[in-house]
């Protein structure tokens, strides 16, 4: 164990700026670590769970998050107001905005996530890809940066040859991305990505990069206290549906002990040159074929699907981002880290499967979760629970454990057969026809494979 420093400050109160189950989670670490916690809430969420579980829970306005969640000034008033130290922001909302970062520390309360100067320097692509090249990661080949027009688009699409990729500078969850296959249609295609990410993002420049198929998504868990810099291992996020994460998986099937070795090291340096503390994720694309990984872009703050390294390695990685907050040293070391077993998580959403995925806000009539070895719910769903039709529809995170990847495999899949949500459809029933495919099991899928597996109609 390593002793904090000295002038390692202590928080008392944390207010958490998040909700649904990643509000939940930060109480529970909070709690184990003997901080009381301030719950926001919209009206729309007065009687969620995280409110009730809080210490203190305050109305931040209603339900539309522009004037709630995403309400910077009523968030840092509430913390000033209950004695709030700290603001944990959990992930989506105000998590990677550096402007929110700066409020709160002018306001003298500490943004639980990186600084600003780090927020802003990944949270634009374009930016992160030239500190990739900078730190000697490898990044996909395309554009030096952002493109002016239309005009310059084509002519770095003819120099890497077709199909290609138009990208948002600012861009996240696949708005503002285009492939193009042909070069006539690269102009529309361009006006399109560009008016989307204006419309997402506030900032329409795109970039350009080479369109590469069937490769994997692979994610490295980064932590950093100011001075070391650890990997937690890698996560397989090749199940996609539209850019959005279905399901993820760690270690990967398909990396080999050097490749694994090589991708933590980049992600590791890349943090070192960007002057990065805090959790984070460093994405990358894989050609498992070739051997071959590129940097995509980097995550500033804790991930959805963060439990799947905290199944494989121990490590509790929001009770860390508290820890680092407060001025103290990592508690372990890269070489006291070893992973074992093997971990999946299923996003479950409320959404319809067999109608184009169609949000299904609504009232829960009853619930049964999951249970048995290694198996790990977070949720913030219990029967009677209302769905509201203004945010982001995931209702829990099925996460199992098992000694290698075929035990996690009939675990999940076991797992999903027990769980029952009444009252609204879920992906529970899709994921459950997805995992058990010939493909998955083998571990041979891609970013496309999903899309594949609709287009066939299975």
């Amino acid at each position: 164990m390593i002793e904090p420093p000295p002038d390692a400050r202590r928080f008392r109160r944390i207010l958490v700026a998040n909700r649904g189950e990643i509000a939940l989670r930060i109480q529970r670490a909070c709690r184990e670590l003997g901080i009381e916690t301030v719950q926001v809430y919209s009206e729309a969420d007065r009687d969620s769970l995280p409110v009730r579980q809080a210490d203190h829970a305050v109305c931040i306005g209603p339900a539309r998050s522009a004037h709630s969640y995403l309400n910077a000034s009523a968030l840092v008033s509430a913390a000033r107001v209950f004695g709030a130290q700290a603001i944990h922001p959990g992930y989506g909302f105000l998590s990677e905005n550096a402007a929110f970062a700066r409020l709160c520390a002018q306001e003298g309360i500490v943004f639980i996530g990186p600084g600003p100067e780090a927020i802003e320097a990944m949270g634009d692509k374009a930016r992160a890809r030239a500190l990739a090249e900078e730190a000697d990661v490898p990044t996909t080949p395309g554009s030096r940066g952002t493109v002016s027009d239309a005009g310059h688009a084509r002519s770095i699409a003819e120099a890497l040859g077709y199909p290609v990729l138009l990208k948002a500078a600012a861009g996240g969850g696949g708005r503002g991305m285009r492939e193009v296959h042909r070069a006539e249609d690269l102009v529309a295609r361009y006006e399109d990505a560009a008016r989307e990410a204006k419309a997402a993002f506030g900032d329409g420049a795109i970039y350009v990069e080479k369109f590469l198929p069937r490769i994997r998504h692979i994610e490295i868990q980064v932590i950093s206290d100011g001075h070391r810099v650890l990997h937690l291992g890698e996560r397989d996020c090749s199940l996609q549906r539209r850019n959005q994460k279905l399901v993820e998986e760690g270690p990967s099937p398909v990396l080999d002990e050097g490749l694994r070795a090589r991708i933590g090291e980049a992600a590791t340096r890349l943090c070192r040159h960007a002057g990065y503390r805090s959790a984070g994720t460093v994405e990358c694309i894989v050609e498992p074929d070739s051997g071959a990984f590129y940097f995509m872009e980097m995550n500033a703050r804790v991930q959805v699907e963060h439990p799947v390294t905290e199944m494989i390695t121990g490590v509790d990685i929001v009770k860390e981002q508290i820890r680092i907050a407060q001025g103290e040293a990592l508690s372990i070391a890269q070489d006291d880290l070893r992973t074992s077993g093997h971990a999946i998580e299923c996003r479950i959403n409320a959404e319809d499967a067999d109608a184009d995925f169609a949000p299904c806000p609504g009232r829960i009539e009853a619930v049964r979760w999951p249970g048995g070895p290694g198996v790990r719910v977070d949720s913030h769903v219990e029967a009677g629970y209302r769905v509201p039709p203004y945010y982001d529809s995931l209702l829990a995170k099925l996460i199992v454990w098992g000694r290698d990847r075929r035990e996690a495999l009939d675990r999940m899949g076991r797992a999903l057969g027990e769980l029952r949500i009444d009252g609204v459809c879920t992906t529970a029933p899709f994921l459950e026809r997805l995992i058990r495919t010939p493909a998955f099991q083998r571990g041979d899928v891609h970013t496309r494979y999903v899309d594949q597996f609709l287009k066939e109609g299975r």
